[in-house]
Order: C-alpha cells, then structure tokens, then sequence
C-alpha cells in the first residue's frame, strides 16, 4: 500500500476496503486541470512572500506542467490509495521533484484547496453553459422567423383555449433561456471566490496573500471568513438549482414536441436524427431524445435535493460528507449541457405542418373570448357578455356548427346586442391581430419581440 502524506501519526495501513470506500480519483480526477492551476498560483504566491525561494517555485511550477503532459498523455498512474486527485499529484510532484514537492503544501490545506478547484471548475462549466444557451436561444428565434405567419391553438389545461402565433409561443420559451442566463451570469459573482488561504479552517500563521492568488487564478474576490470559506458549498447549491430550473423548461417544450409529433396532434417532424425506432414495430419513430430530456430533468432535480440533504446536518467547518458534493456536480453538468446542446439541435431540424396547425385551429371555439370582448364593445358587462357566449357555444356545439357558421339571427337569440359586424370578431386571422396588448400576440407585437431577441443574439 502507497503510503500517505497525511500518515504521519498513523501506526497501521489503511484498510483497503477503507480505501476503496473513501477514494474520489475515479471522478474528481477530472479536475486535474484546475488543480494544478490553483497549486501553481499558490507556489507563485509562496514565492512572492519569500516562504518559497523563486528556484523552488519554479522547479514546482515545472514539474505541475509536465504532470499535466503526462495526464493528457494518458501516461499518468493512477493509484487508489493516493484517495483524491489533489494527493496523487502532489505525490507525483514529489517523485519527480524530491523534497521541494513537499513544500507546496505550505500554507494550504486539501479543505482549501478543493473548494479553489471546484469553484474554478464551475466558472468555467458555468460560462460554457451560458454559450451553450445562446446557442439554443438563436435556433429557437430561427425557428420562430422561419414559421413566423404560422398559427396554432394556444392551449390551457391542454385544452384548446385561443390561437396564438407560432412564433409567440416558441418566443415564450426564449423568455425562459434567457431567465436562465440571467441567472447564470448573476450566479458568476459567487462562485469567483477564492478560498485558498482559508487553510484547513482557521487561515494559517504564514504571511500569505490570497488577494495576488485570487488574480492569479482569475478570481475578483477573496474570501472573508476562513470558516466559511472550506465549508460553503452554497455555489454549488445554486448552481444545481438553476440548472433544475433550466431543465424544467426544456423538460416543458421536450413534452410538447413529444406531444406534437403524435398522430393524434400531427403538428410538427422530428428529424430522423434526433428519434429512434422501435424493437418489434417498424413503423415507429420515437422521440427519445425528447423524452431523454423530459427523463433526466428528474436526475437533475434530485440531485439539488440530494445535495442539500447532505449538508442541512453538516457542523462548521469541512466534513468528508462534502466529498458526496463532486459527483451530482459533474453529472448535472453533463446533463444540462448535454441537454441544452441537444434541444439546439433538434429544434435547427424541426419541420412543422402547416396544414395540421390550420386543421387544429377549428374546433375548439377558439374566438369565444373575443365575441365576449366585441359584446362588451356594444355596452354588455362583461360577465353578462360571458355568460351569453357560453350559452351560445352550447348551442353550436350542439348543432354542430363552428360561431362564424351560425347565422346572425342564431347569434342574436342568445346575444340580442350582436351586430353584421360581429363575424368580423369571428375569423382567426383577425383574433390573433387584435392581441396588440404589450407581450401580446399580434403580429406587430411578435415582430417587435423577434427583433428584440435577435438584437440581443446577434442574428
């Protein structure tokens, strides 16, 4: 068994299954990067406050860059027993180096040292997302231009409700993406925190300056409370919420494409690309990625859940429960992006039916609301207006007949205000334009919007 680094006071070997059971390398390896990153900033820092001589800084700044190689190489040993990504390069350091390995360790602790690599890690996830996201909104907005006259029923209670544009309602999913940004760029601010320095708990007795690591590292804040800095996995929470959020709403538009590229609805084609077939049936194209999407937003949302059960018991300061923060981490990472990169896609590839979309729109009685409005223009309260609308849908519904193929003599028995103008009211051409309401639905106001979301995307 490799011996530890911390093993001093230690009389026996770990128990191998001890150390089967406690070892992270299998997934934090991957934050080799920031580590050695975070460690070279620390050795420079250690150097500029003559704890390390330059010669010493540099032979250990050296050495991290050629473990690096070796990593990227796949020339790197693994070893279980070394526990953690940060002790297997530091143990690497050593062998290659000698003993001015071990002094980078001075002034610093693993509690410092992982919340420093988790947090540059995340910023970096973090921006890619936020790319990853002005990627989706642009297809979402291309595919709003593209079917930009197209109407369907709006729906409430997955009842047909009253006609909206087509790319008013893909634009409702832009206003969620860009929800999401928001809260990502805000998100930055607390994740560029710097903890190193915070050491094991209570700082350290050396004459550190984790302002120049910060900069060196790229971060504009410092930590305040050393305390905190090595137990605080908030970011972390944070993080994991809005991506919970983010994939609630493609989970929203995955159920409606799966819902539209049903026969019973027929309103849109998934590309070949992004569906499966099935085992047994060969006439069956499925939706999986849509599903996928729809399936893992659960994963996502219980990890948030996981995480904060794990910390709601944790007494200041770190505790090795926060080893169990890594891996719902990087699997929502994975996720979302995944996810985002994939909704992009499959929306660039879309093809909708026209001519299902314009079947839709009748049936329904989808210009009810605006007979009830053109009504209160002729003086009747509203809720009289409502009531009279109502009872007049009973009656074409029983006679089978669409509002605008009932006669004005059928209209006025239930509405005696009602005049030749009303089928003007009727037509949902007409309905849809008269939605001039900010953030409505007419033409002009969906015009505005794309230009808006354009602008800002740069298309």
């Amino acid at each position: 068994m490799t011996d530890k680094l911390w093993g001093g006071r230690f009389q026996e070997q770990t128990a191998a299954e001890v150390e089967e059971f406690t070892c992270s390398l299998p997934f934090d390896r991957r934050l080799y990067r920031q580590d050695i990153r975070g460690s070279q900033a620390h050795a420079r820092m250690l150097a500029k406050q003559g704890i390390l001589t330059e010669a010493e800084a540099e032979a250990i700044i050296r050495g991290l860059e050629e473990i690096r190689q070796e990593i990227e190489a796949g020339e790197f040993p693994v070893d279980p027993a070394l526990e953690d990504i940060h002790m297997a390069l530091e143990t690497r350091l050593i062998q290659k180096i000698g003993e001015t390995g071990r002094k980078l360790h001075t002034a610093r602790s693993r509690n410092d040292q992982v919340a420093l690599d988790v947090r540059l890690y995340l910023a970096e996830e973090v921006e890619g997302l936020i790319a990853d996201l002005t990627e989706l909104r642009r297809a979402g907005v291309r595919l709003a231009r593209r079917h930009f006259g197209e109407i369907l029923p709006g729906y409430t209670h997955l009842q047909r409700a009253q006609p909206v544009l087509l790319a008013h309602h893909l634009l409702a999913y832009d206003e969620m993406w860009r929800r999401d940004q928001a809260r990502l760029k805000e998100s930055l601010a607390r994740i560029r925190v710097s903890p190193l320095g915070a050491a094991a708990l209570a700082g350290t007795t050396f004459p550190i300056d984790p302002a120049y690591t910060a900069e060196l590292v790229g971060f504009p804040q410092v930590f305040r409370n050393s305390m905190d800095a090595v137990s605080d996995r908030d970011f972390i929470l944070e993080f994991l919420a809005h991506a919970a959020i983010l994939m609630v709403h493609l989970s929203r538009l995955a159920e409606e494409l799966i819902l539209w590229s049903s026969a019973e609805f027929g309103f849109v084609e998934i590309s070949d690309a992004y569906a499966t077939g099935s085992s047994i049936m060969p006439q069956k194209k499925n939706p999986d990625v849509a599903e996928l999407i729809r399936g893992k937003t659960g994963r996502v949302a219980g990890h948030l859940v996981g995480l904060l059960m794990t910390l709601k018991g944790l007494p200041l300061a770190y505790n090795r429960d926060l080893q169990e923060d890594k891996e719902p981490l990087f699997d929502t990472v994975d996720t979302v992006r995944a996810s985002v990169r994939l909704m992009a896609g499959m929306l660039g590839s879309l093809t909708f039916k026209p001519e299902r979309l314009r079947q839709a729109l009748a049936g329904g009685y989808l210009s009810a609301t605006d007979l009830a409005d053109y009504l209160v223009t002729q003086g009747v309260p509203f809720r009289t207006a409502h009531e009279q609308v109502g009872r007049l849908v009973g009656y074409a519904a029983f006679q089978g007949k669409e509002l605008w193929e009932l006669s004005l003599e059928e209209i006025q028995r239930f509405a005696s205000q009602a005049g030749p103008e009303v089928f003007d009211w009727l037509t949902v051409d007409k309905v849809v334009a008269r939605r001039t309401s900010p953030g409505g639905t007419a033409p002009e106001r969906v015009r505005e919007a794309l230009r808006r979301a354009e602008k800002e995307l740069g298309l």
